[in-house]
């Protein structure tokens, strides 16, 4: 039940940052760019000031930086410029989609391979969660967005499993947000144009950064040891249904029949992939 309530606030907290976004992106407060670098900034300066209070140190020069940093640079940069060209909803679907995708095969190369109720479970899961966030009518893809939300999805993935062998999720976290800003902020000033935040656009980037983000993600990886890998994968297909239902009570946005019988799905296919029946 501990575990349960662990992934279950972690998973809140992953469609909290998605919520404070599009606040802040569809209100005019914060242009992209800008807010996924104040977002590193602030996760950065709240984690390591943490870890310092804790009397620990920095891992900056771990090997684990190489692909935690690498990958979560990857993952800010992808999913920041690519909703400047892709729908809301289809890009959530690549992005967990690819997540999905990564992880799973990653962990079948490796040698742990996930079982048959897993897969099904994630194919009842993805099924869900496309058929609400896939836009009604004519849809026309951005090639190169879709390309970054992959590109997106790979590094999240990829920061996931890595999570699993972190020693020190406070500092691991710390650590890779630290390394990850230079690199995520040159890329996104590069190709985000002029800095447009308004004080707004500051505070909900920063909430994002420091808490959700920045608490969030070494919650994950607090976690992510004791969740099998194809677990892992699936339970974060409960994030975008989560962030829909935080919309229609937080943001005034409405739920209809579709919402509900996709969430119905996703979080079936969830439990068929999570809960371990007892034979008879």
């Amino acid at each position: 039940m501990r575990l349960f309530l662990l992934t279950a606030l972690t998973m809140c907290a992953f469609a909290a940052n998605s919520i404070l976004n599009r606040l802040a992106i569809d209100s005019g407060a914060s242009d992209p760019a800008g807010f996924a670098v104040v977002r590193v900034l602030t996760g950065a300066v709240v984690l390591a000031c943490l870890v310092w209070l804790k009397a620990g140190h920095l891992p900056l020069r771990n090997r684990r930086r190489v692909a935690g940093a690498g990958s979560l640079a990857l993952y800010m940069i992808g999913f920041s410029v690519a909703y400047l060209t892709l729908d809301a909803g289809l890009g959530a679907l690549i992005l967990f989609g690819v997540v999905q995708i990564t992880m799973f095969a990653v962990t079948s190369v490796t040698g742990n391979a996930p079982t048959a109720r897993q897969l099904a479970g994630a194919a009842i899961a993805l099924t869900g969660l496309a058929y609400v966030l896939w836009p009604s009518g004519a849809v026309q893809v951005d090639l190169i967005g879709a390309a970054l939300m992959t590109a997106a999805g790979i590094g999240w993935g990829i920061y996931s499993l890595v999570g699993r062998s972190e020693p020190d999720a406070l500092a691991g976290t710390a650590a890779n947000f630290v390394v990850a800003l230079p690199v995520t902020a040159l890329a996104l000033l590069a190709v985000g144009g002029d800095w447009q935040m308004t004080g707004a656009g500051y505070v909900l980037a920063a909430v994002s950064g420091g808490i959700t983000s920045g608490m969030g993600y070494a919650l994950w990886y607090r976690i992510l040891p004791q969740l099998a890998p194809g677990t892992a994968a699936v339970v974060q297909l409960s994030v975008p249904i989560i962030a829909i239902i935080g919309g229609v009570l937080l943001l005034g946005e409405i739920a209809g029949l579709r919402l509900i019988l996709g969430a119905v799905l996703v979080l079936g296919g969830i439990a068929l992939a999570v809960l371990r029946l007892k034979p008879r």
